[in-house]
C-alpha cells in the first residue's frame, strides 16, 4: 500500500535519492511511477516489532500512507539519528524512554508539534519544548511479597528502602534501562549527591542484583527477595498467568520519585519532507483505539483522560497524583547516570 503525492516537486525526488545514497539501509522510498512520485513514511522505532506492527498496519489501512520501520534499541537509534544528522531518512522517532527524546530535542532535531496534539496532555506526558509527546506511560512501583511482608513494613518513600529493616531483602537491576532511567530522574529531582548516597546505602545494605525486571519478579516468587522496584506491568503479566502469584505492588506516597512515570514518546524529525503525514501518524497514536491498545494489551497507562486504563491498573487520576513533578526533557543525561553507577561499582 503506497501513498501517492500528486503535488510532489522534482527536488523531492533528488533529495530522496541523496538520502538513499547516504543510507543504504534506509527504509525511505521515493520513485517516479507513471509521472508521479510515491513515498512512504520512515519510522525509527525503539519500541518492539511485536507491539508496533499491529498499529502500523491499522494506520496504513485507515490512511493509505505506507510506513517503513527500522527497529532497534532506543539508545542505538538516537545515536544513529545524531550521526545521520540532516541526511537522515527518518521522518519519525518513536522511543522507549524520555531520555533519548530529550537529547534529540535539545540538539534541535525535532520539528515543533502542532499545539492541538499535546494541549490536552498532562505535564507528565509532554515535552516542555513542544517538540515531542508521550504515547503511553509506564509507572515505577514497589513490588513485594504477600507471603513475607507485613502491611506496616511497606515504605512510604523509596529513600526508606535503605533502612536496616530492608537489608538483604531488596533486589534491583542496575544494568536495566528502566532502572537507569529512574536513577536519571532521581538525579534530576534530588541531585547527584543524594542519589549517590542512596545508591551506596542500598548497596551497603545488601541489595541483590538481577539482570532485568522479569527476573526481579521471579525472585520475589522464589523467596529470594521480599521487595523490588519495577515497571508496573511486569507483575501484572505474572498475575495474568497465575492469579495466585504471591506478590503485589503499590505506589510510594504521592509525588515520591519512586513513582516515576517513564514514557514512550514520539517526535517528528525536522528534516522530514513529510511533516503533514508524520503529524497524522502522531495523531493516530493518540486516538482512542491506539490508547486502548497500549493499556489493554500491554498494561501501559494511556496519556489521555478519556481512555479507561486497563482494570488491573490504577485510575488516571491516581496516577497523576502519585507521579512526581519532573521536566522530562531533563532526562537526557544517561551518560552521567552510567558514570555514577560505574563509580559506585554497580555496573
Amino acid at each position: 500500500m503506497m501513498h501517492h503525492n500528486d503535488m510532489a516537486k522534482p527536488l523531492r525526488v533528488i533529495t530522496a535519492a541523496l538520502l538513499l545514497a547516504f543510507s543504504p539501509a534506509a527504509a525511505f522510498e521515493a520513485f517516479a511511477a507513471g509521472g508521479q512520485e510515491t513515498e512512504a513514511l520512515t519510522l525509527y522505532s525503539g519500541r518492539g516489532e511485536a507491539l508496533v506492527d499491529p498499529l502500523i498496519e491499522r494506520f496504513e489501512e485507515e490512511t493509505g500512507i505506507e510506513v517503513n520501520v527500522r527497529y532497534g534499541g532506543t539508545a542505538e537509534l538516537a545515536v544513529l539519528l545524531q550521526e545521520e544528522g540532516d541526511r537522515t531518512p527518518a521522518d519519525l522517532f518513536w522511543a522507549q524512554d524520555a531520555g533519548a527524546l530529550g537529547a534529540l530535542s535539545t540538539a534541535g532535531r525535532f520539528s515543533e508539534l502542532p499545539e492541538e496534539l499535546y494541549a490536552e496532555l498532562p505535564p507528565i506526558y509532554r515535552s516542555r519544548t513542544g517538540s515531542w509527546l508521550a504515547t503511553s506511560g509506564r509507572a515505577r512501583v514497589l513490588a513485594y511479597s504477600t507471603e513475607r511482608v507485613e502491611e506496616d513494613e511497606i515504605p512510604s518513600s523509596i529513600f526508606d528502602l535503605s533502612d536496616e529493616r530492608y537489608a538483604g531483602r531488596f533486589g534491583w537491576a542496575p544494568t536495566n534501562g528502566s532502572f537507569q532511567a529512574f536513577v536519571t530522574a532521581m538525579r534530576v529531582v534530588h541531585g547527584d549527591d543524594r542519589t549517590a548516597d542512596w545508591l551506596a546505602a542500598m548497596d551497603d545494605a545488601g541489595a541483590l542484583r538481577y539482570r532485568n525486571n522479569t527476573a526481579l519478579v521471579e525472585a520475589i516468587g522464589a523467596g529470594e527477595i521480599d521487595f523490588t522496584i519495577t515497571n508496573n506491568y511486569y507483575l501484572l503479566r505474572f498475575l495474568a498467568d497465575n492469579p495466585d502469584y504471591p506478590a503485589s505492588q503499590v505506589f510510594f506516597d504521592d509525588g515520591d520519585i519512586g513513582n516515576l512515570v517513564n514514557v514512550a514518546g514520539i517526535g517528528i524529525l525536522a528534516e522530514s519532507t513529510m511533516q503533514e503525514q508524520a503529524v497524522e501518524f502522531v495523531r493516530f497514536l493518540l486516538s482512542s483505539s491506539s490508547q486502548e491498545f497500549f493499556t489493554g494489551e500491554i498494561y501501559e497507562y494511556p496519556v489521555l483522560e478519556g481512555v479507561e486504563p486497563n482494570p488491573e491498573l490504577e485510575t488516571f487520576e491516581t496516577l497523576l497524583e502519585a507521579s512526581p513533578e519532573l521536566n522530562l526533557d531533563a532526562m537526557e543525561d544517561l551518560d552521567g547516570t552510567l558514570a555514577l553507577l560505574r563509580e559506585l561499582g554497580l555496573l
